[in-house]
């Protein structure tokens, strides 16, 4: 697209931004009004799936100028639509009622050069998600049932849950998968892989139950072996091939973010331990920096691993202070690449400490703020 239609673009995103909540409420409505048809492929409540049309309508428009990162994105979520049964067909019905909404309210600033822009804009996701999803479909299932195998519970509302699929499962460490449960269909939730892949082909997710989540609660207080999940498909580039060859490695983990960081060690030994690592857990209490015992048999197996623990909210021997003030005392990391998971916050302040100390943002890597992984129920 041209400078001018992404500056049309995001412009009038700016004018419907202040109604955000509205917007996604209305183009539900039309679109389930006018195709009733495709009302069956939604859970019956919205609100997850209003804020999830928002957050990457929000991220395209952010990628406008960015050709390869938006068709990243936008592949993405072709393949994991497709779990949903969307199809190429259903594409023209949204669009035609996604630009009905944004002219609604943007009233009087919505002028026939935006129209067009929107309208190519959306053209060209479009194609790219029908052509990821068709060249997916080619090559792998839609989605993939797999079994309870394993559960153990971490207290403080947090459990792993091992599975294994009946299909093979390919995926990569540091990735994060959709989850759908038996007892709240439709309702797909995001969780990280715990382990690098297994000769097994089992996967084990780290769940906390949230407050009011309904997955996460039936994860972590109902599953047991045997009940069968649905998997969709892998996604995240939080991936070890990201980093520089030899290069050491900064590894922070914050809350259930350590379950990536962990497949992501267990990747480093696979490939026979080329890097030096440096592990940072933290959280608010000792009694909630889950997963340290784990992690220190792995450095006593490893010599290339180092842990350190760190609480912000508890006055013990050791470690005390949020994880991007104690990544400022131990650095400066600017020769590392550096791995970031847990709470989105935690992720910004880590990142701007790091930035400031010297790290190029390029070496700096986590899976994008809006990943719904980041904020799962």
């Amino acid at each position: 697209m041209s400078d001018r239609e992404i500056a049309l673009i995001r412009a009038s995103l700016s004018v419907v931004e202040p109604f955000a909540g509205e917007i996604t409420v209305y183009f539900y409505s039309i679109l389930f009004a006018r195709y009733p048809e495709v009302r069956p492929m939604f859970p019956p409540e919205m609100d997850t799936q209003r804020d999830r049309l928002l957050r990457a309508l929000l991220r395209i428009v952010d990628l406008a100028d960015a050709p390869e990162s938006l068709v990243r994105f936008c592949g993405h979520l072709g393949r994991d639509h497709r779990k949903f049964g969307t199809l190429a067909a259903h594409f023209p019905a949204v669009g035609e009622c996604l630009l009905a909404t944004l002219a609604r309210y943007a009233g009087s600033a919505w002028t026939p050069d935006i129209a067009a822009a929107w309208t190519k804009a959306y053209g060209t996701v479009a194609h790219v998600m029908i052509s990821a999803a068709e060249e997916d479909e080619a090559i792998r299932p839609a989605t993939w049932p797999a079994t309870v195998v394993h559960r153990v519970s971490r207290g403080h509302g947090i459990a792993e849950i091992t599975v294994r699929p009946h299909l093979a499962y390919e995926y990569a460490a540091g990735q994060y998968v959709s989850v759908e449960t038996p007892w709240w269909p439709k309702r797909w939730r995001y969780y990280s892989v715990a382990n690098a892949p297994r000769e097994d082909g089992t996967l084990t997710l780290h769940v906390r139950a949230v407050a009011g989540g309904s997955v996460s609660n039936a994860l972590v207080h109902r599953a047991a072996v045997g009940d069968v999940l649905q998997l969709g498909p892998p996604m995240g580039d939080m991936v070890l091939d990201v980093a520089t060859d030899q290069s050491d490695l900064l590894l922070v983990a914050g809350g259930t973010g350590l379950a990536p960081i962990r497949a992501l060690i267990e990747e480093v030994a696979r490939r026979g331990g080329r890097h030096q690592v440096d592990l940072f857990l933290g959280a608010r209490t000792s009694a909630e920096l889950y997963g340290v015992d784990d992690m220190l048999r792995m450095a006593q197996r490893h010599h290339w691993l180092t842990i350190r623990g760190a609480v912000s909210h508890e006055h013990i021997p050791g470690i005390r202070g949020s994880l991007p003030d104690v990544l400022a005392q131990y650095g400066p990391w600017y020769e590392h690449d550096v791995f970031l998971s847990g709470p989105a916050q935690m992720i910004v302040s880590a990142k701007e400490t790091l930035t400031l100390s010297g790290t190029p943002a390029h070496r700096i890597h986590h899976d994008p703020l809006e990943t719904p992984v980041l904020a799962t129920s």
